[in-house]
Order: structure tokens, then sequence, then C-alpha cells
């Protein structure tokens, strides 16, 4: 019998990955993990200076300055991924955009925005890096949604729960699609993380201590918790897993 290497599987060496915000927070950590465990990553984000900084970081990065807003956008971004590695092998869709108004109050244009940022993008990265990865017959594609798009809250955040809401069922459908074709697609929801876009809600007390009350182990994720998720669904590790949504959410959604 061959030795058994459980770490294999993870191993990106060889991979080319796109990973959409990383120009801060969550997006930067998966792009250097995802760099990490071998893969050529492509940085994309509208922050061309942080990602042009972010992709000397990496040991063979890519950045690419695109607004995910623009209707050309992800055509381009996947075309001059194409075109500097040939090959597309993983889609982090990270980039995301909320707002926190009471239902009532929020203009229906903000509510579209939202929508465009958190679903219509996505959509539109998985559509045209679809396109190479159902020419080779394989990929994966790893949407990041969120515990709001799996249960409603109080706060206000329906623009968000909405969009997040959309992207797990788009990420199921998807899969359904494209997976008999060698292309997996699934989702990884996290719960609260302190990031740039988060900021100013961990400066709350009340915030963080309502969180902390109804979250089960009693407290926020830390830097690195999504690390193992998001490689775990990257890589062959997850080979038999589509369709799926991977929740870190501290037990959030459990209760």
């Amino acid at each position: 019998m061959a030795p058994i290497d459980p770490r294999a599987p993870f191993d990106l060496s060889g991979r080319v990955a796109i990973v959409t915000g990383a120009s801060s927070g969550l997006g930067e950590r998966f792009a250097r993990v995802l760099d990490a465990a071998g893969a050529q990553v492509v940085v994309t984000a509208r922050r061309a200076a942080r990602i042009e900084a972010l992709a000397a970081d990496l040991r063979d990065g890519l950045p690419i300055a695109a607004d995910l807003a623009d209707p050309g956008a992800a055509g381009a971004i996947v075309d001059a991924a194409r075109e500097r590695f040939g090959r597309i092998d993983v889609l982090v869709n990270n980039a995301g955009a909320g707002t926190d108004m009471p239902a009532i109050d929020l203009p229906v244009d903000d509510f579209r925005r939202v929508i465009e940022v958190n679903l219509v993008a996505p959509f539109a990265l998985a559509q045209a890096a679809a396109g190479a990865m159902l020419d080779q017959g394989s990929g994966s594609i790893v949407n990041i949604a969120s515990q709001f798009g799996l249960v409603g809250t109080s706060a206000g955040l329906s623009a968000y729960s909405a969009a997040k809401g959309g992207l797990v069922n788009l990420t199921r459908h998807l899969a359904a699609e494209w997976s008999p074709k060698g292309v997996r697609v699934n989702a990884l929801a996290p719960g609260y993380f302190a990031t740039e876009m988060t900021r100013d809600v961990f400066e709350d007390e009340r915030f963080v201590a309502w969180t902390t009350r109804n979250t089960p182990l009693r407290r926020t994720g830390r830097e690195g918790e999504l690390d193992g998720a998001l490689l775990y669904l990257a890589s062959d590790a997850s080979s038999y897993t589509t369709g799926s949504v991977l929740v870190v959410d501290g037990g959030w959604t459990a209760i």
C-alpha cells in the first residue's frame, strides 16, 4: 500500500487562481493563502496601488485593476489571466459591498447597487471563468457568501442578505449545470470577521457584545480561521464536493 499524504490534495502547484476584492481584508488573505499553496494568483480590485503591492509580494502574481460594476470587467479579467498564464483553475468571487440601513429607509437604487456588486458581478465572473474551465474539463469556483445568506437578521442588511442569499442558490444552480463537465462550484459563508469593510461596526462595543452573545463560540472570527476552508474548496481536497455551502461562523446559524 502506497504511503498516504493527506496534505497532497491541498497542493495548488501549477494552478492559476483569480481572487476578486483582493486589495484588503479577506480577499488579500485569500490571495496569500492560494499563493502559499503553490498557485499563480491573479488579484483584482479597484485600488490599483494596493493590488500591485500585493502582487509584488506573491511568487508570481498578476494585478488587474478593475471595477466589477463595469459590464466588460469580467471578460477583461479572464482574458488577461489566460493571456498571462494560459488557463484558469480557481475563481474566488470575494468582492462585495453592503449598506447598514433599515429596509424601510433604504433607497431602491442603493439596494440595486448592492445586488449588482454581490450577485450580478459574481455571476459574470463565474460565467467568464467557466468558459475557460469547461474547455479544460476542470475548475473550482468559490463564491464568498455570508451567514446572512442563510438566515435573517435584525441588523439593517436587507440588500446584503438578499444578495448573499441569491449567491448561495446561484452556487447550487451553477454546480448542477457545470459539475457534469468537471467544474465544481461551492460557497464559503463566513460569520463576522474584522476587516476594512467591517471596521466601523467592530468599533461599536454594543455590536461586539451583541455578536458575542449570539455566537455559540462567544467570539468573532480571527485572522486565518478561513484559510483551511478556502483552501479545501479551491483544491482537489474537495474533489467530490460541489453545490455545497461551507459555513464558518462560530455556530451563528446553528441556533
